[in-house]
């Protein structure tokens, strides 16, 4: 009955979510608080068991210093530079943009690089008067394709390379970067074939823009400097954590009230906290007490060890179907729990034979990683991208954004499978 329960309540909460009639965090959180009425977890499994309260820290503490920098003026300093580089050029402007995106999720996470590059590229597209909606479509995509190349890139990497030991920082950018790599310039090509024709037909006010003195935006201040300085000091933090031994999300939560601190005189936390997303926060709240209910009933490890039975065992067919699996559930719930889930399973493999599991972690990484890119909940770095473009009111449909993202997910599975099989399976059934 529980089994039945959660699942209708799960299916009936994500109906709403993709019809965008009500809002998505309150559909979230309804669909947690019948979980909680029908007893299918208590209050405390909730708030101790499935909330992940690192992700909600991590996100909160950008949040606050993204928003303290941007009074300074820099993001809109930036913004008018950057555009001024390309004269308002709308197609190398999106070349621009990915690839700064899928360089920033590799060196430090993905959702840190949209909080900071989605505040800069609306800024851009409103002065010059562009669709927003193809650069933000670019900027997730480029997210979670670079967020896949490294450890600390995405957080289904950083909780793989937490459980096995030998998987470093180095075997992620030596294993997962050159895919990571094709597939980037794979979407890249797609985006600028899908929206070409678009974006050439528009005529911007080049003129206009070279004239805007960039400068005359940053408030120079002494706010500014704490700014920055803090903000590179937490981005620094994030490159060194692998050696440092520091959790993210104390990085970043040391930056935010580091800066809080600094700035109280300048800037009044309350008027801060006002430009905090709380609907993006609570909405992750409600999607892992969602996705909680499923892992209660235990759905998601039925399904994870299904694949075991599915497969016979066969180490070639367990490897493919793991970065299948993986990349399809991660595209409908977010990936970070079903990772979790998957974790212990991969590591029980081992009872069946299968000694060499490298493989199967490169594959429930890709899979987790780029699935990410198929719907708005897919992944960390997609919520928070639609809800800063909800707050400038550039709102992403769930099912136009599924549109692009389900066609760039399939591609970038059959790239990964033909990656996976030419540089471990074969080589590796062919010893066996």
């Amino acid at each position: 009955m529980d089994i039945i329960l959660a699942t209708t309540i799960f299916i009936i909460s994500y109906i709403f979510i993709m019809t965008d009639k009500i809002n998505r965090a309150v559909v979230a959180l309804s669909g947690g608080v019948l979980l909680l009425l029908t007893g299918i977890y208590s209050t405390r499994d909730v708030f101790m068991n499935y909330i992940d309260w690192n992700t909600i820290a991590l996100l909160f503490s950008m949040m606050i210093l993204i928003s303290i920098t941007e009074k300074t003026g820099l993001f809109t300093f930036i913004a008018i530079r950057f555009a001024q580089s390309v004269r308002g050029a709308p197609i190398p402007l999106l070349i621009g943009t990915s690839i700064l995106t899928a360089i920033g999720s590799a060196l430090l996470d993905n959702v840190t690089t949209v909080l900071i590059f989605v505040p800069i590229i609306l800024n851009i597209t409103k002065l010059l008067k562009l669709p927003a909606f193809p650069y933000l479509l670019a900027i997730i995509f480029s997210s979670n394709i670079g967020g896949a190349a490294t450890l600390i890139g995405d957080p289904p990497n950083i909780m793989i390379g937490q459980a096995v030991e030998h998987l470093t920082f180095l075997s992620f950018i030596i294993h997962l970067a050159p895919l990571a790599l094709i597939i980037f310039f794979v979407m890249l090509a797609v985006i600028l074939l899908i929206f070409r024709r678009q974006l050439t037909g528009i005529k911007t006010d080049k003129e206009e823009l070279l004239k805007i003195d960039a400068a005359s935006h940053l408030k120079k201040t002494p706010m500014l400097y704490k700014s920055i300085t803090v903000l590179l000091m937490t981005i620094t933090g994030f490159l060194m954590h692998a050696f440092v031994h520091m959790e993210l999300t104390v990085i970043a939560l040391s930056g935010a009230i580091l800066l809080l601190l600094l700035t109280d005189k300048e800037l009044a936390t309350e008027r801060v906290f006002e430009k905090v997303e709380w609907v993006t926060l609570f909405f992750f709240i409600g999607l892992f007490t969602l996705v909680g209910g499923l892992q209660e009933v235990g759905i998601i490890d039925e399904m994870a060890r299904a694949i075991v039975v599915t497969t016979d065992g066969d180490y070639l067919q367990t490897t493919l179907l793991i970065l299948w699996v993986s990349g399809i559930f991660s595209g409908i719930v977010d990936n970070i729990p079903f990772v979790a889930a998957m974790i212990p399973v991969v590591q029980e493999f081992e009872s069946y034979g299968m000694v060499y599991l490298d493989p199967i972690w490169w594959s429930l990484a890709l899979g987790a990683c780029l699935g990410g890119n198929a719907t708005l909940i897919g992944s960390s770095a997609n919520v928070v991208v639609a809800g800063l473009a909800e707050g400038a009111k550039e709102k992403i449909s769930f099912i136009r954004f599924m549109l692009y993202g389900i066609p760039i997910v399939l591609l970038s599975l059959i790239i990964s499978t033909i990656y996976i099989y030419f540089r471990y399976l074969l080589p590796y059934t062919g010893q066996v």
